[in-house]
């Protein structure tokens, strides 16, 4: 049986930023992930990025995103630390605050995830869809 590998876009409710934000912040979130997996060469001209088995299968595979909600800032940084206490990768979100959050730096979401499903849900599986 082959396994699945996904992410998951956990994302404040309690915000109640614009559309285009939250997809904004969720795109920077998934491919924050990734980039922490990897380096730039000294000249920055190419990016390597070490791939787990379950981000290889993501990455090649269906790509499989799922967005679900929190209700605060403490409840966001309980997932982040979940997924760094079972090793799964993890990348917090924290915006400048410069269009939507009055200068103030606001921690807006994570990505939990690429890694298998199962480790995923085991994090974020009881938080509800956004």
């Amino acid at each position: 049986m082959d396994r699945t590998a996904k992410q998951v876009i956990v994302m404040r409710k309690d915000l109640n930023m614009r559309k285009g934000k939250m997809v904004a912040q969720g795109a920077h979130a998934s491919l924050r992930v990734i980039l922490q997996a990897g380096t730039a060469d000294e000249a920055r001209e190419h990016y390597s990025i070490a791939m787990t088995p379950p981000m290889a299968a993501w990455m090649t595979g269906r790509f499989m995103k799922i967005c679900v909600s929190v209700d605060s800032e403490a409840a966001l940084d309980a997932v982040v630390e979940r997924a760094r206490a079972a090793g799964v990768p993890v990348a917090l979100i924290t915006d400048a605050g410069h269009t939507e959050f009055h200068g103030v730096p606001t921690k807006t979401c994570c990505a939990v995830g690429p890694a298998w499903a199962e480790d995923v849900d085991a994090i974020t599986g009881e938080l509800p869809l956004l």
